[in-house]
């Protein structure tokens, strides 16, 4: 249904906010939707703050939480990912994958001043720590996000010096992530199913059925002609051509033959025609051939 990133400076407080949000949402909810919360340090992560000490451990460490947030992406529920996510192409990742599962996002920045931070950070213990070095590389590092751009849109700021989320931004995040727009995936990164083995077969075959039946059945006055081959049928309903009131000759029928072959030929290159897949079936092709030779014939 939702995806929420929580981003800010690295000791700054996400993890509470995190906690907060979590639990309106799952009283919002009613019970009627899972309200996930991913952290790095779930279980199923782990990631240590050392991690982020240098870019050969950092690396690997993004890759497992953009594959836990993949792998827990569903539009059944809303997931909160809890982690730095400090880097905006890092963001755009994230923003992509949501957008692939057409779910809605929302960013929430946690807006901390890095003296509170290193404050904070000095209470940790432990493998919760970060070390001075680390702490300040991310600070310098840190790319805030904005509002102007799409993968950080809508954006929520949260000041640390709150106790807790005011009630009126919780229901702001909750109508964004329960009304607000679905993004749909770009047309460059969508699946195209394409053509079936035989769908070159089909195609000739079934034009050259219709070719014959318009031969066979025209009587040089025009008027409805109906296809009565068993798989010209489309559900219920026999396909049916409307001649122009003259004979129409087979050099004819050929040459409109060719240009509708052409053009059917790119589309099983292709997969789709514009948009959306194809139906190759006898019936399918056929009904297709039958609107183009009827729109050549009364142009």
């Amino acid at each position: 249904m939702s995806l929420i990133t929580i981003t800010g400076y690295p000791a700054s407080g996400k993890s509470s906010r995190a906690r907060q949000l979590k639990a309106f949402l799952q009283e919002k909810a009613g019970g009627s939707k899972d309200v996930i919360l991913l952290s790095e340090m779930s279980h199923s992560l782990d990631i240590k703050r050392s991690a982020y000490d240098n870019s050969a451990a950092e690396k690997p460490a993004r890759g497992a939480l953009l594959t836990a947030i993949i792998r827990l992406l569903s539009p059944n529920n809303i997931l909160i990912v809890d982690a730095p996510n400090y880097i905006k192409g890092f963001r755009y990742q994230i923003y992509c994958a949501a957008r692939e599962m057409k779910v809605r996002v929302a960013t929430v920045y946690v807006l901390t001043p890095q003296e509170q931070c290193r404050n904070w950070n000095k209470l940790r213990e432990g493998d919760d720590k970060y070390s001075d070095e680390t702490l300040e590389n991310l600070f310098q590092r840190y790319e805030e996000p904005s509002s102007m751009v799409r993968w950080d849109s809508p954006l929520f700021t949260l000041l640390w010096s709150d106790e807790s989320i005011s009630q009126s931004t919780l229901n702001a995040i909750w109508d964004a992530i329960e009304k607000g727009k679905v993004n749909n995936p770009n047309s460059g990164t969508v699946a195209v199913a394409k053509a079936p083995t035989d769908a070159l077969a089909v195609l000739e075959k079934t034009t050259l059925s219709i070719m014959q039946q318009i031969m066979s059945s025209q009587n040089g006055f025009g008027g409805v002609v109906t296809l009565s081959h068993t798989s010209l049928v489309s559900g219920s309903t026999r396909l049916k051509l409307t001649l122009p009131s003259r004979n129409v000759t087979l050099p004819e029928l050929s040459r409109l033959k060719r240009q509708f072959v052409t053009a059917q030929k790119k589309a099983i290159t292709l997969g789709t025609i514009e948009r959306g897949s194809v139906d190759w079936s006898e019936a399918g092709v056929g009904e297709r051939f039958v609107v183009f030779l009827g729109e050549q014939f009364h142009r």
